[in-house]
């Protein structure tokens, strides 16, 4: 029962107006960590000062990031093996009360629909155009064209409310779909476009990197070939490089949704936010969460 008397009255003090003191109460209160959070948005919803509730969301934000950051770091070092959990620790650092439960259980919606038109005959394009049908006809998810630099296009939450993603997130929901379908679909990490290859996993030591077609999830699931994957490498004028065709790993996608966010977050002017997200770029490139 101490640690609530104390942070009882460390909470009382937050208003104060000596900075220092004010500084002694958030290093003590940050040093408890999530378990001060519950107390603070209790303080906040009780108070009408608008210093005290500024101070109040910046402690529970200092908290609330620090255990995104500890978490991308667990995922990293531990193998990125589930692309879903790094792109739902991602979505925490906008919205840390995030239901993940509803998440998953929109997903296994979509899944079940598609599963329940499969059959065990069809071909790699029949199964893809099976998915596509159920994920941008059915259900009328498609590319936010219309505002491609918003943030709420990277954070998964926001794509399965509103349908709209951007080129990662679609790419992400759509290889993970089919990933629990045993379908090989997996994300390719090509410049100023993030494409999806279905893998044809027996021959993945050929030229072609195992890649029989590639999807374009953020155009309705577009199938398309190798040859113009090297007609777009040309428009950009860059060197057909393997990995440009082949799959990447889940840790080079995470990369590329936090890039994608640093970008938004730029031109909106959201330097706070540009700078956290550079320090949760640099857990993905040296695994450090200091």
């Amino acid at each position: 029962m101490e640690n609530i008397a104390e942070i009882s009255a460390l909470v009382k003090l937050l208003d104060d107006p000596d900075e220092e003191v004010y500084q002694h109460v958030e290093k003590k209160l940050l040093e408890y960590g999530g378990e001060v959070v519950h107390y603070l948005e209790n303080a906040w919803e009780q108070s009408f000062d608008g210093l005290l509730q500024e101070r109040i969301e910046n402690i529970v934000h200092q908290i609330q990031f620090k255990t995104v950051k500890e978490d991308l770091n667990l995922w990293y070092l531990s193998g990125a093996f589930d692309l879903m959990q790094g792109a739902m620790i991602i979505n925490r650092y906008q919205y840390p009360d995030l239901d993940e439960q509803k998440i998953i259980n929109q997903l296994e919606e979509i899944k079940r629909d598609i599963w329940l038109g499969l059959q065990y005959e069809m071909s790699s394009v029949e199964k893809v155009k099976l998915i596509n049908h159920v994920l941008y006809q059915q259900y009328g998810f498609g590319g936010n064209t219309k505002n491609h630099h918003d943030p709420q296009n990277s954070y998964l939450n926001q794509v399965l409310e509103s349908k709209k993603g951007n080129q990662i997130s679609l790419a992400i929901i759509y290889s993970t779909l089919a990933q629990k379908l045993d379908l090989p679909i997996y994300g390719i990490n090509l410049p100023q476009h993030f494409i999806l290859g279905f893998i044809d996993e027996s021959k993945q030591e050929g030229t072609e990197y195992g890649v029989l077609f590639y999807i374009n999830a953020f155009n309705r699931g577009n199938i398309f070939g190798k040859h113009d994957v090297d007609q777009f490498l040309r428009q950009l004028n860059l060197e057909s490089l393997p990995e440009y065709y082949r799959p990447c790993s889940n840790t080079d996608i995470i990369r590329r949704v936090i890039r994608n966010l640093i970008s938004a977050y730029e031109n909106a002017g959201a330097t706070e936010k540009v700078a956290e997200l550079n320090e949760l770029q640099n857990i993905l490139i040296d695994g450090s969460a200091e």
